[in-house]
């Protein structure tokens, strides 16, 4: 397992966000720290930023330096596939740079599912949740699932809708953690933004629209909240604990 750390500085919402503190240390760096306790051969951050590689490499960091025009973050990992000339079956998961509280225990079970399922093209996760605000809260993305552990769809929208009065809002929520190989995520990126992508603004969905197998591994586990804004950034400070 290969774990890519996309980040970059200009975020709208928190500028110099990766560079921002947790617990004393820049946010990049937490998030590598959880990278590592997951049991990765190899780490790398793929930036786009001088700031971001120095501190990076300044704690023995590994760094893949990028363009500055990508539109995702899947689109900057897929170039530092190319650069590090990675084969096609590596497994390459993609743990988003601003997620500090990641368990690093989901991020191996996420790279063990991919390799354990050589017919999925994709492996996420999603937690169990029974939250009847969370359920309709647009900012947090639910999905549903085949008997096959396969998802069936992702949306905005509260999904599966229990139509029946009393019946308990029970959904998974999903968590934006991404294992695949390195050959699909070149054609992945290939493809191009799909009608569904675009209608809910989640890229997962160009997977779907082409046919693509993603698997979800459900769990319990809270990964606490990612950093966008000043409010996340001071949860995620008390939330903190060592991985």
């Amino acid at each position: 397992m290969h774990v890519i750390i996309p980040a970059r500085y200009g975020a709208t919402r928190l500028p110099g966000k990766p560079l921002r503190e947790v617990a004393g240390r820049p946010l990049i760096l937490r998030v590598y720290e959880r990278a590592l306790a997951s049991g990765a051969r190899r780490v790398t951050v793929a930036t786009d930023d001088a700031r971001i590689a120095d501190v990076v490499e300044g704690a023995g960091g590994e760094v893949v330096m990028t363009a500055a025009d990508h539109a995702s973050g899947t689109d900057r990992i897929a170039e530092a596939i190319a650069l590090l000339a990675l084969p096609d079956d590596a497994i390459i998961v993609n743990l988003q740079g601003d997620e500090p509280l990641m368990p690093p225990a989901l991020v191996a079970a996420v790279a063990r599912a991919l390799n354990d399922h050589p017919q999925w093209h994709m492996a996420t996760a999603a937690r169990r949740m029974q939250d009847a605000q969370a359920f309709a809260n647009p900012h947090l993305v639910k999905v549903v699932c085949a008997a096959s552990g396969c998802a069936l769809y992702f949306s905005r929208a509260p999904i599966p809708w229990p139509r029946d009065a009393g019946m308990p809002v029970a959904f998974l929520g999903h968590i934006g953690l991404y294992a695949y190989r390195a050959g699909f995520v070149r054609m992945f990126t290939g493809w191009g933004p799909s009608p569904l992508e675009r209608r809910e603004s989640l890229e997962q969905l160009r997977a779907l629209d082409h046919g693509a197998a993603i698997g979800v591994v459900v769990t319990d586990a809270d990964p606490g909240p990612g950093v966008d804004t000043e409010e996340d950034l001071a949860r995620a400070n008390a939330l903190w604990t060592p991985p």
